[in-house]
């Protein structure tokens, strides 16, 4: 009997490890798993892309752990400003992460981004540091814009991030403008031009919107819809809150924007139809979990019932996880993990930004005028001013 035991019980760690070791050989696999997207996309004056969207191990499980990074940075940026350890304006991105993975997925880093001030996840995606977000969150010196633009002008030339910009709406024609050099250098690459529902009213908007498709500009606007502009409902600003129709001339997409591969696929099929025929429009059906800005509680305006009717139903990384596990691809244990790891790494971040020095007050007059160029106050009452001219 006992050596029945034993034996079953060699036949058992054998099974165990011949699992894992299948389970390993699955996830290093590029080998395509072709998954279904949540909800049909829509198109307006275009034919939409296929619901079937192809993806590998290695995508979904790095779409889990990018996704679980940026939900824990911004839930720990959430008790920094409670803290007081980070001051003034601070909007969270939780909820929305599945457009930034997404989005990444399907371009490179010679394609550009460039959106408003819900801005850390996009920064992370395009290889931004965890260390020079939070350092930047807390004005430090070895944050990403040198802990001068705190979290609202995040920065990462380098990844081709051009901000994080506070003005409403003023980024779309600034991303208008970087498609314009695209096209100018001939480069083959594009821009994604961010806002959310509450800007998609603007007028700068339309008429960058009309001068990219007057000059074929390969411009992709992304309506980051989460319903709510500031504690506005989409239905209390906008007659027509269909994002994806506003620009009439231009095609739009509507795009389950709680499923990252909806996301991919719709970002690929905009790039190559950007780069043949000029601007699209993607509208992103999403949702924030937390307020608009840290002033905003979030429960005024809607019920809790509905934000945690979204997070039961729709959460992004929900979605990946049950992708994971239905795949066999991870154990439920093998992702807590994850979400473990991600917890320390933040942690690990924040300890080093505490650490990072304030800015030097000589730093209040850098980043100005190009260097060597400017007006300079001199004289006894400082009334004297000396200008040097290009």
């Amino acid at each position: 009997m006992a050596q029945l035991t034993q034996r079953a019980a060699t036949f058992q760690r054998t099974l165990s490890a011949a699992v894992s070791s299948t389970r390993c050989l699955s996830t290093a696999s590029t080998s395509p798993i072709s998954v279904e997207t949540s909800l049909p996309f829509t198109g307006h004056k275009i034919d939409p892309p296929s619901r079937s969207v192809e993806t590998t191990p290695q995508e979904l499980l790095s779409f889990f752990r990018d996704m679980a990074l940026m939900r824990r940075m911004e839930i720990a940026a959430d008790s920094l400003y409670k803290a007081k350890l980070i001051r003034g304006f601070c909007h969270l991105y939780d909820g929305q992460e599945a457009v930034a993975v997404g989005m990444e997925a399907a371009i490179t880093k010679k394609d550009c981004i460039i959106t408003a001030y819900r801005d850390h996840c996009i920064f992370l995606g395009r290889g931004g540091t965890l260390l020079e977000s939070f350092a930047e969150l807390m004005g430090r010196k070895d944050g990403c814009s040198k802990g001068k633009g705190g979290s609202m002008h995040f920065y990462k030339k380098e990844g081709g991030f051009y901000g994080g910009h506070g003005i409403v709406g003023a980024q779309v024609p600034l991303g208008c403008g970087l498609a314009f050099a695209q096209k100018y250098s001939k480069d083959e690459n594009v821009t994604f031009a961010m806002y959310g529902d509450g800007a998609a009213n603007q007028g700068q908007l339309f008429e960058a919107l009309n001068m990219a498709a007057l000059w074929d500009l390969p411009a992709i606007l992304i309506c980051e819809n989460n319903h709510y502009g500031m504690g506005t409902a989409e239905w209390r600003a906008a007659k027509s809150p269909a994002y994806y129709k506003r620009g009439d001339y231009v095609p739009g997409l509507k795009v389950d924007g709680m499923d990252a591969l909806a996301v991919k696929q719709a970002c690929k099929f905009a790039k190559e139809h950007a780069l043949k025929n000029g601007p699209i429009i993607l509208e992103m059906d999403t949702y924030r979990y937390h307020g608009h800005s840290m002033s905003d509680p979030g429960s005024t305006y809607r019920t809790r019932d509905e934000i945690s009717g979204v997070r039961q139903e729709r959460d992004p990384i929900e979605r990946i996880r049950k992708l994971i596990l239905s795949h066999d691809l991870a154990t439920e244990k093998e992702l807590k993990d994850t979400e473990k790891e991600v917890r320390k790494e933040v942690d690990e971040a924040i300890a080093q930004a505490k650490e990072s020095p304030l800015p030097d007050p000589s730093e209040l007059f850098t980043n100005v005028y190009v260097k060597g160029l400017g007006v300079e106050a001199f004289g006894a009452d400082r009334k004297e001013l000396r200008a040097v001219l290009p």
